[in-house]
This record gives structure tokens, sequence and C-alpha cells, in this order.
């Protein structure tokens, strides 16, 4: 089975009956985790019993991308048999902030820390991760197996790098908070529908998954945004949304 599923959609917070950033993307049976924030990780045990994943990627520290892996970590902790330390791949401050939440238990007693960048074997997938513009350290995430190659640009802003790490993805998950035709030139920081089609049309991207969305956003105009940069397949995230790779 070869297949990423959507946990949340949000960004900043998430809406009534929906979560913030989170994918599941499942691999011959590997089962790796994109983010997770706000109310992402009730869904994931709706797919994983326990929380029992094979590896984590938080893309950046802001607690829409990262808040769940506190309620992750705690699940691995009491368990009541506790295997070796899931590995965790991050950008520097991800730990930090998530720990301030935890004042009793150490999340390195429980995640396996590896850096974003630089590149990283993760079970059957090669991990490249870029720099991209927020305002924290923030790494893009190409993953790379047999047959697939997905692509995620979190909620960072537009950059040069995005065709770099979306070429000729099958799948590129992309942040569309902004409406309109593009990002406020003053603050690059965050990506509109129309920034997002632009990018997966110079990365020759196969398909487009708009995620992040500013609550209550309308994202049947996002999806139309996308179109209009963009002549592949666009996709709006939906929680619980199952995608399949060609």
């Amino acid at each position: 089975m070869r297949r990423p599923t959507v946990l949340g959609t949000c960004g900043a917070w998430p809406e009534a009956g929906r979560s913030a950033s989170g994918f599941l993307l499942e691999y011959d049976g590997f089962r790796l985790v994109l983010d997770l924030g706000y109310a992402t990780f009730p869904r994931l045990l709706e797919y994983c019993a326990g929380g029992q994943v094979d590896a984590v990627v938080v893309t950046h520290e802001h607690p829409d991308h990262c808040a769940d892996l506190s309620a992750l970590c705690r699940s691995l902790h009491f368990a009541e048999e506790r295997g070796a330390r899931l590995p965790l791949y991050c950008p520097l401050g991800v730990i930090g902030r998530v720990q301030a939440m935890e004042p009793t238990e150490d999340l390195l007693d429980v995640f396996d820390v590896h850096s974003l960048p630089p590149s990283h074997q993760v079970g059957p997938f090669r991990l490249d991760a870029m720099l991209l513009p927020r305002h924290v350290p923030h790494a893009g995430v190409r993953l790379t197996a047999p047959g697939l190659t997905l692509a995620y640009s979190g909620d960072a802003g537009p950059d040069p790098a995005l065709a770099r790490l979306a070429a000729g993805a099958d799948l590129f998950i992309a942040g569309a908070t902004l409406q309109g035709a593009s990002a406020d030139s003053s603050d690059r920081h965050l990506m509109s529908a129309v920034d997002a089609g632009a990018w997966a049309t110079r990365a020759g991207a196969k398909r487009l998954l708009l995620t992040h969305f500013w609550p209550g956003s309308d994202r049947t105009r996002s999806t139309a945004d996308a179109c209009s940069s963009f002549s592949g397949e666009v996709i709006a995230a939906e929680e619980s949304m199952v995608l399949s790779f060609y």
C-alpha cells in the first residue's frame, strides 16, 4: 500500500471539525508522519493504533505544525511496552518549542532526533530537505522511494528552491494560505494558491495538493486560483482524504 492520508488542513488554528497541518504517508508497510499540528493526533490514531508509526518529519516549530508531537510523545512514553526511540527529523527549534509544553517527560527519551537539513535515509525514503522562507527555521521536504516522489512545502513562502524541491514530483503538497493573485510582496513568508500553482508548473509536478488554508477561506476559490497557474490536477486537501499514487 502506497498512499498519503490527510490528517489536517488548516493554518494558524483549526476550524471546527478540522485539524491543523498533518499528513500520514504509507509505503509498503512503512508509516511516516509529516507534521503534527493542533488536533492531528486523534486523527492519526484512526490509522495507527497507539500512535505506532515508523518516523516523524516536522517542517518547523510553529505549533500549527508541531503541537501534537507532545501528544504522540505522551502516548509512546506511557505505552505498556516502550520500544526503541522513534526517529524524528526536524529543524532547530522544534524540540525546544514542544518540550516547553511538557514539564515532566523528556522528549529525547522518546524521540531519536535528526536535524533538517541535511538529507537522510528514512526507511524506504530518501529524505531531502531545503531551507525555505519563514519566520523561523523551516525545511521543505522531498521524499523519494522507488516509484514515488512527494514534495511538501510546509507553509513557507515562495522561493526558487521550490522548483528543485518539487521537481517532477508525483505529488506536490503546497501551502495555499493567502487568497488573491499572489502573496503580499512586503511579506514573502506565505504562499497563495496562485503561487502554489506557479511553482508546481516550474517544477514539472504531476499533481498539486493545496493545504494550510487560513480558517474561513473559500477552498473552491483557492482551487480555481491554482488552476489559473497550473494545468495539472489540483486538489484541495480535506481531513481524512486518502490519495493514491498512479
